[in-house]
């Protein structure tokens, strides 16, 4: 082989394994991602209490720290002012689970008795996530699922 040949391979390797090793570095910089979020609500039924189940994956290269939920009805203040990571800090924490890769899944239930349920305003409700990893990396989603209360 002949050293312009050998010299270019050389150099050709020193930049795709830069490249790679700038991917993985960025690939580990990344935010907590949310998918497949869905959320259920069932309204108490005679004796039966009511209740709202939230599931989320986070997908993130750190371990979940936190996920906290907020339902909130799509009519009342958060609407106009906008929901903030402040507004969590006294949110519910749902329970994660490690579900393969780096991905865990987290579910958040409440129970809703009757009371709570005539008190609740009617209509659109959003649930709101804030997650935060060991690395202190965050993600607040402000409608990550929607619910209706009838």
């Amino acid at each position: 082989m002949s050293r312009r040949i050998a010299l270019s391979v050389a150099a050709g390797a020193v930049v795709l394994g830069g490249a790679g090793a700038f991917a993985l570095a960025y690939a580990g910089e990344q935010p907590p991602a949310l998918a497949t979020s869905t959320a259920r609500y069932t309204a108490p039924d005679g004796d039966r209490d009511g209740s709202l189940t939230f599931t989320t994956d986070v997908t993130t290269s750190s371990d979940v720290k936190s996920v906290k939920v907020l339902a909130w009805p799509a009519n009342s203040s958060f609407a106009k002012k906008g929901l903030t990571s402040n507004d969590m800090a006294a949110a519910e924490s749902a329970v994660c689970k490690p579900s393969g890769g780096d991905t865990e899944r987290c579910t958040y239930e409440v129970t809703i008795s009757r009371a709570e349920a005539d008190e609740s305003p009617r209509g659109l409700w959003h649930v709101a996530v804030l997650t935060t990893t060991e690395d202190g990396d965050t993600t607040l989603d402000t409608k990550t699922a929607d619910f209706t209360v009838v």
